[in-house]
């Protein structure tokens, strides 16, 4: 006969995990703590490997350790969701709703999509930002719905995964009042101008660089950031001028933080919405990556 996986000890080495001690674990759990310790070493003995490693009191989780970690919290969540879509014709608990978001995404956009999301059901929706690697990873395993993004992965790293696209924005320059004069013999006008860029992990850097090679452009870079937020406070404070999507700098242009130089011609900023096929669906996930649009 095959190794049969004990759900039970499943349960007790994530919690351990989480917690970081046995005792932690214990205490949660409300079990006791020597019947804890028993209970991960038979987990361990069955899977002919060490979990954790003890350093200073405290439990570390070896290689093994980490990879079963990971799929301990897909089990568990999709256990939950199992949970969720049997009973949903009974239950009067709000669905949930866990949204990624790379930096780069104005926070208008985001807003939208809560908006949606809400009107389209009672809902409690759960916002992560993050590097486009570590979303991706969630995404994939499940423990986020869907994922707002302007980089679509490619290769293997786009296995598994739908996007569809729900805006394609221009791009424009940027500036406050000191800049105005940079209307005049655009775009030559921005040469050696300090700038405010998006980093190599946005394809809208590559392609400004392409623009810029294009038009003759000297770009003088000043900072390098991939908030948007981050890029719009600089640049309405003053310290450069900066490539921004239209829709992006609308606030900040209609308060007259910032006024528009320039559109940069062939340049656009895209946005996907990317969503993973699980077996037991969300439905308000799939119903927002069917229907919305900015």
């Amino acid at each position: 006969m095959g190794f049969w996986l004990n759900y039970h000890h499943l349960l007790y080495f994530k919690t351990i995990a989480e917690e970081g001690t046995v005792s932690g674990a214990a205490k949660k759990l409300k079990i006791g703590q020597p019947t804890l310790s028993a209970q991960l070493k038979q987990f361990e003995a069955s899977l002919g490997f060490p979990l954790f490693e003890r350093q200073r009191k405290r439990l570390i989780l070896s290689e093994h350790g980490k990879i079963a970690l990971e799929y301990a919290k897909t089990i568990f969540k999709q256990g939950s969701e199992m949970l969720e879509a049997l009973n949903d014709g009974a239950r009067t608990s709000k669905t949930t709703l866990h949204i990624g978001a790379l930096d780069s995404v104005p926070k208008q956009v985001i807003l939208k999509l809560v908006r949606f999301a809400c009107r389209s059901t009672p809902c409690q929706v759960t916002l992560s930002e993050g590097k486009p690697d570590e979303l991706m990873r969630e995404l994939l395993a499940h423990r986020i719905d869907l994922l707002v993004t302007n980089i679509l992965p490619s290769g293997t790293d786009a296995k598994g995964i739908l996007p569809r696209s729900i805006s394609k924005e221009s791009v424009a320059i940027y500036g406050t009042s000191d800049f105005k004069h940079l209307k005049r013999n655009f775009p030559a006008s921005i040469s050696r101008q300090p700038i405010i860029v998006p980093t190599y992990d946005s394809r809208l850097r590559t392609d400004l660089e392409h623009w810029a090679k294009l038009n003759g452009v000297e770009l003088s870079i000043i900072v390098e950031s991939q908030d948007i937020a981050i890029k719009k406070l600089l640049a309405s404070d003053g310290i450069g001028i900066a490539t921004l999507a239209v829709h992006a700098a609308r606030m900040q242009v209609s308060r007259g933080d910032l006024f528009e130089i320039g559109r940069l011609q062939g340049v656009h900023e895209e946005l996907f919405l990317i969503s993973s096929p699980r077996k037991i669906p969300n439905p308000l996930a799939n119903k927002i990556f069917r229907s919305f649009k900015i």
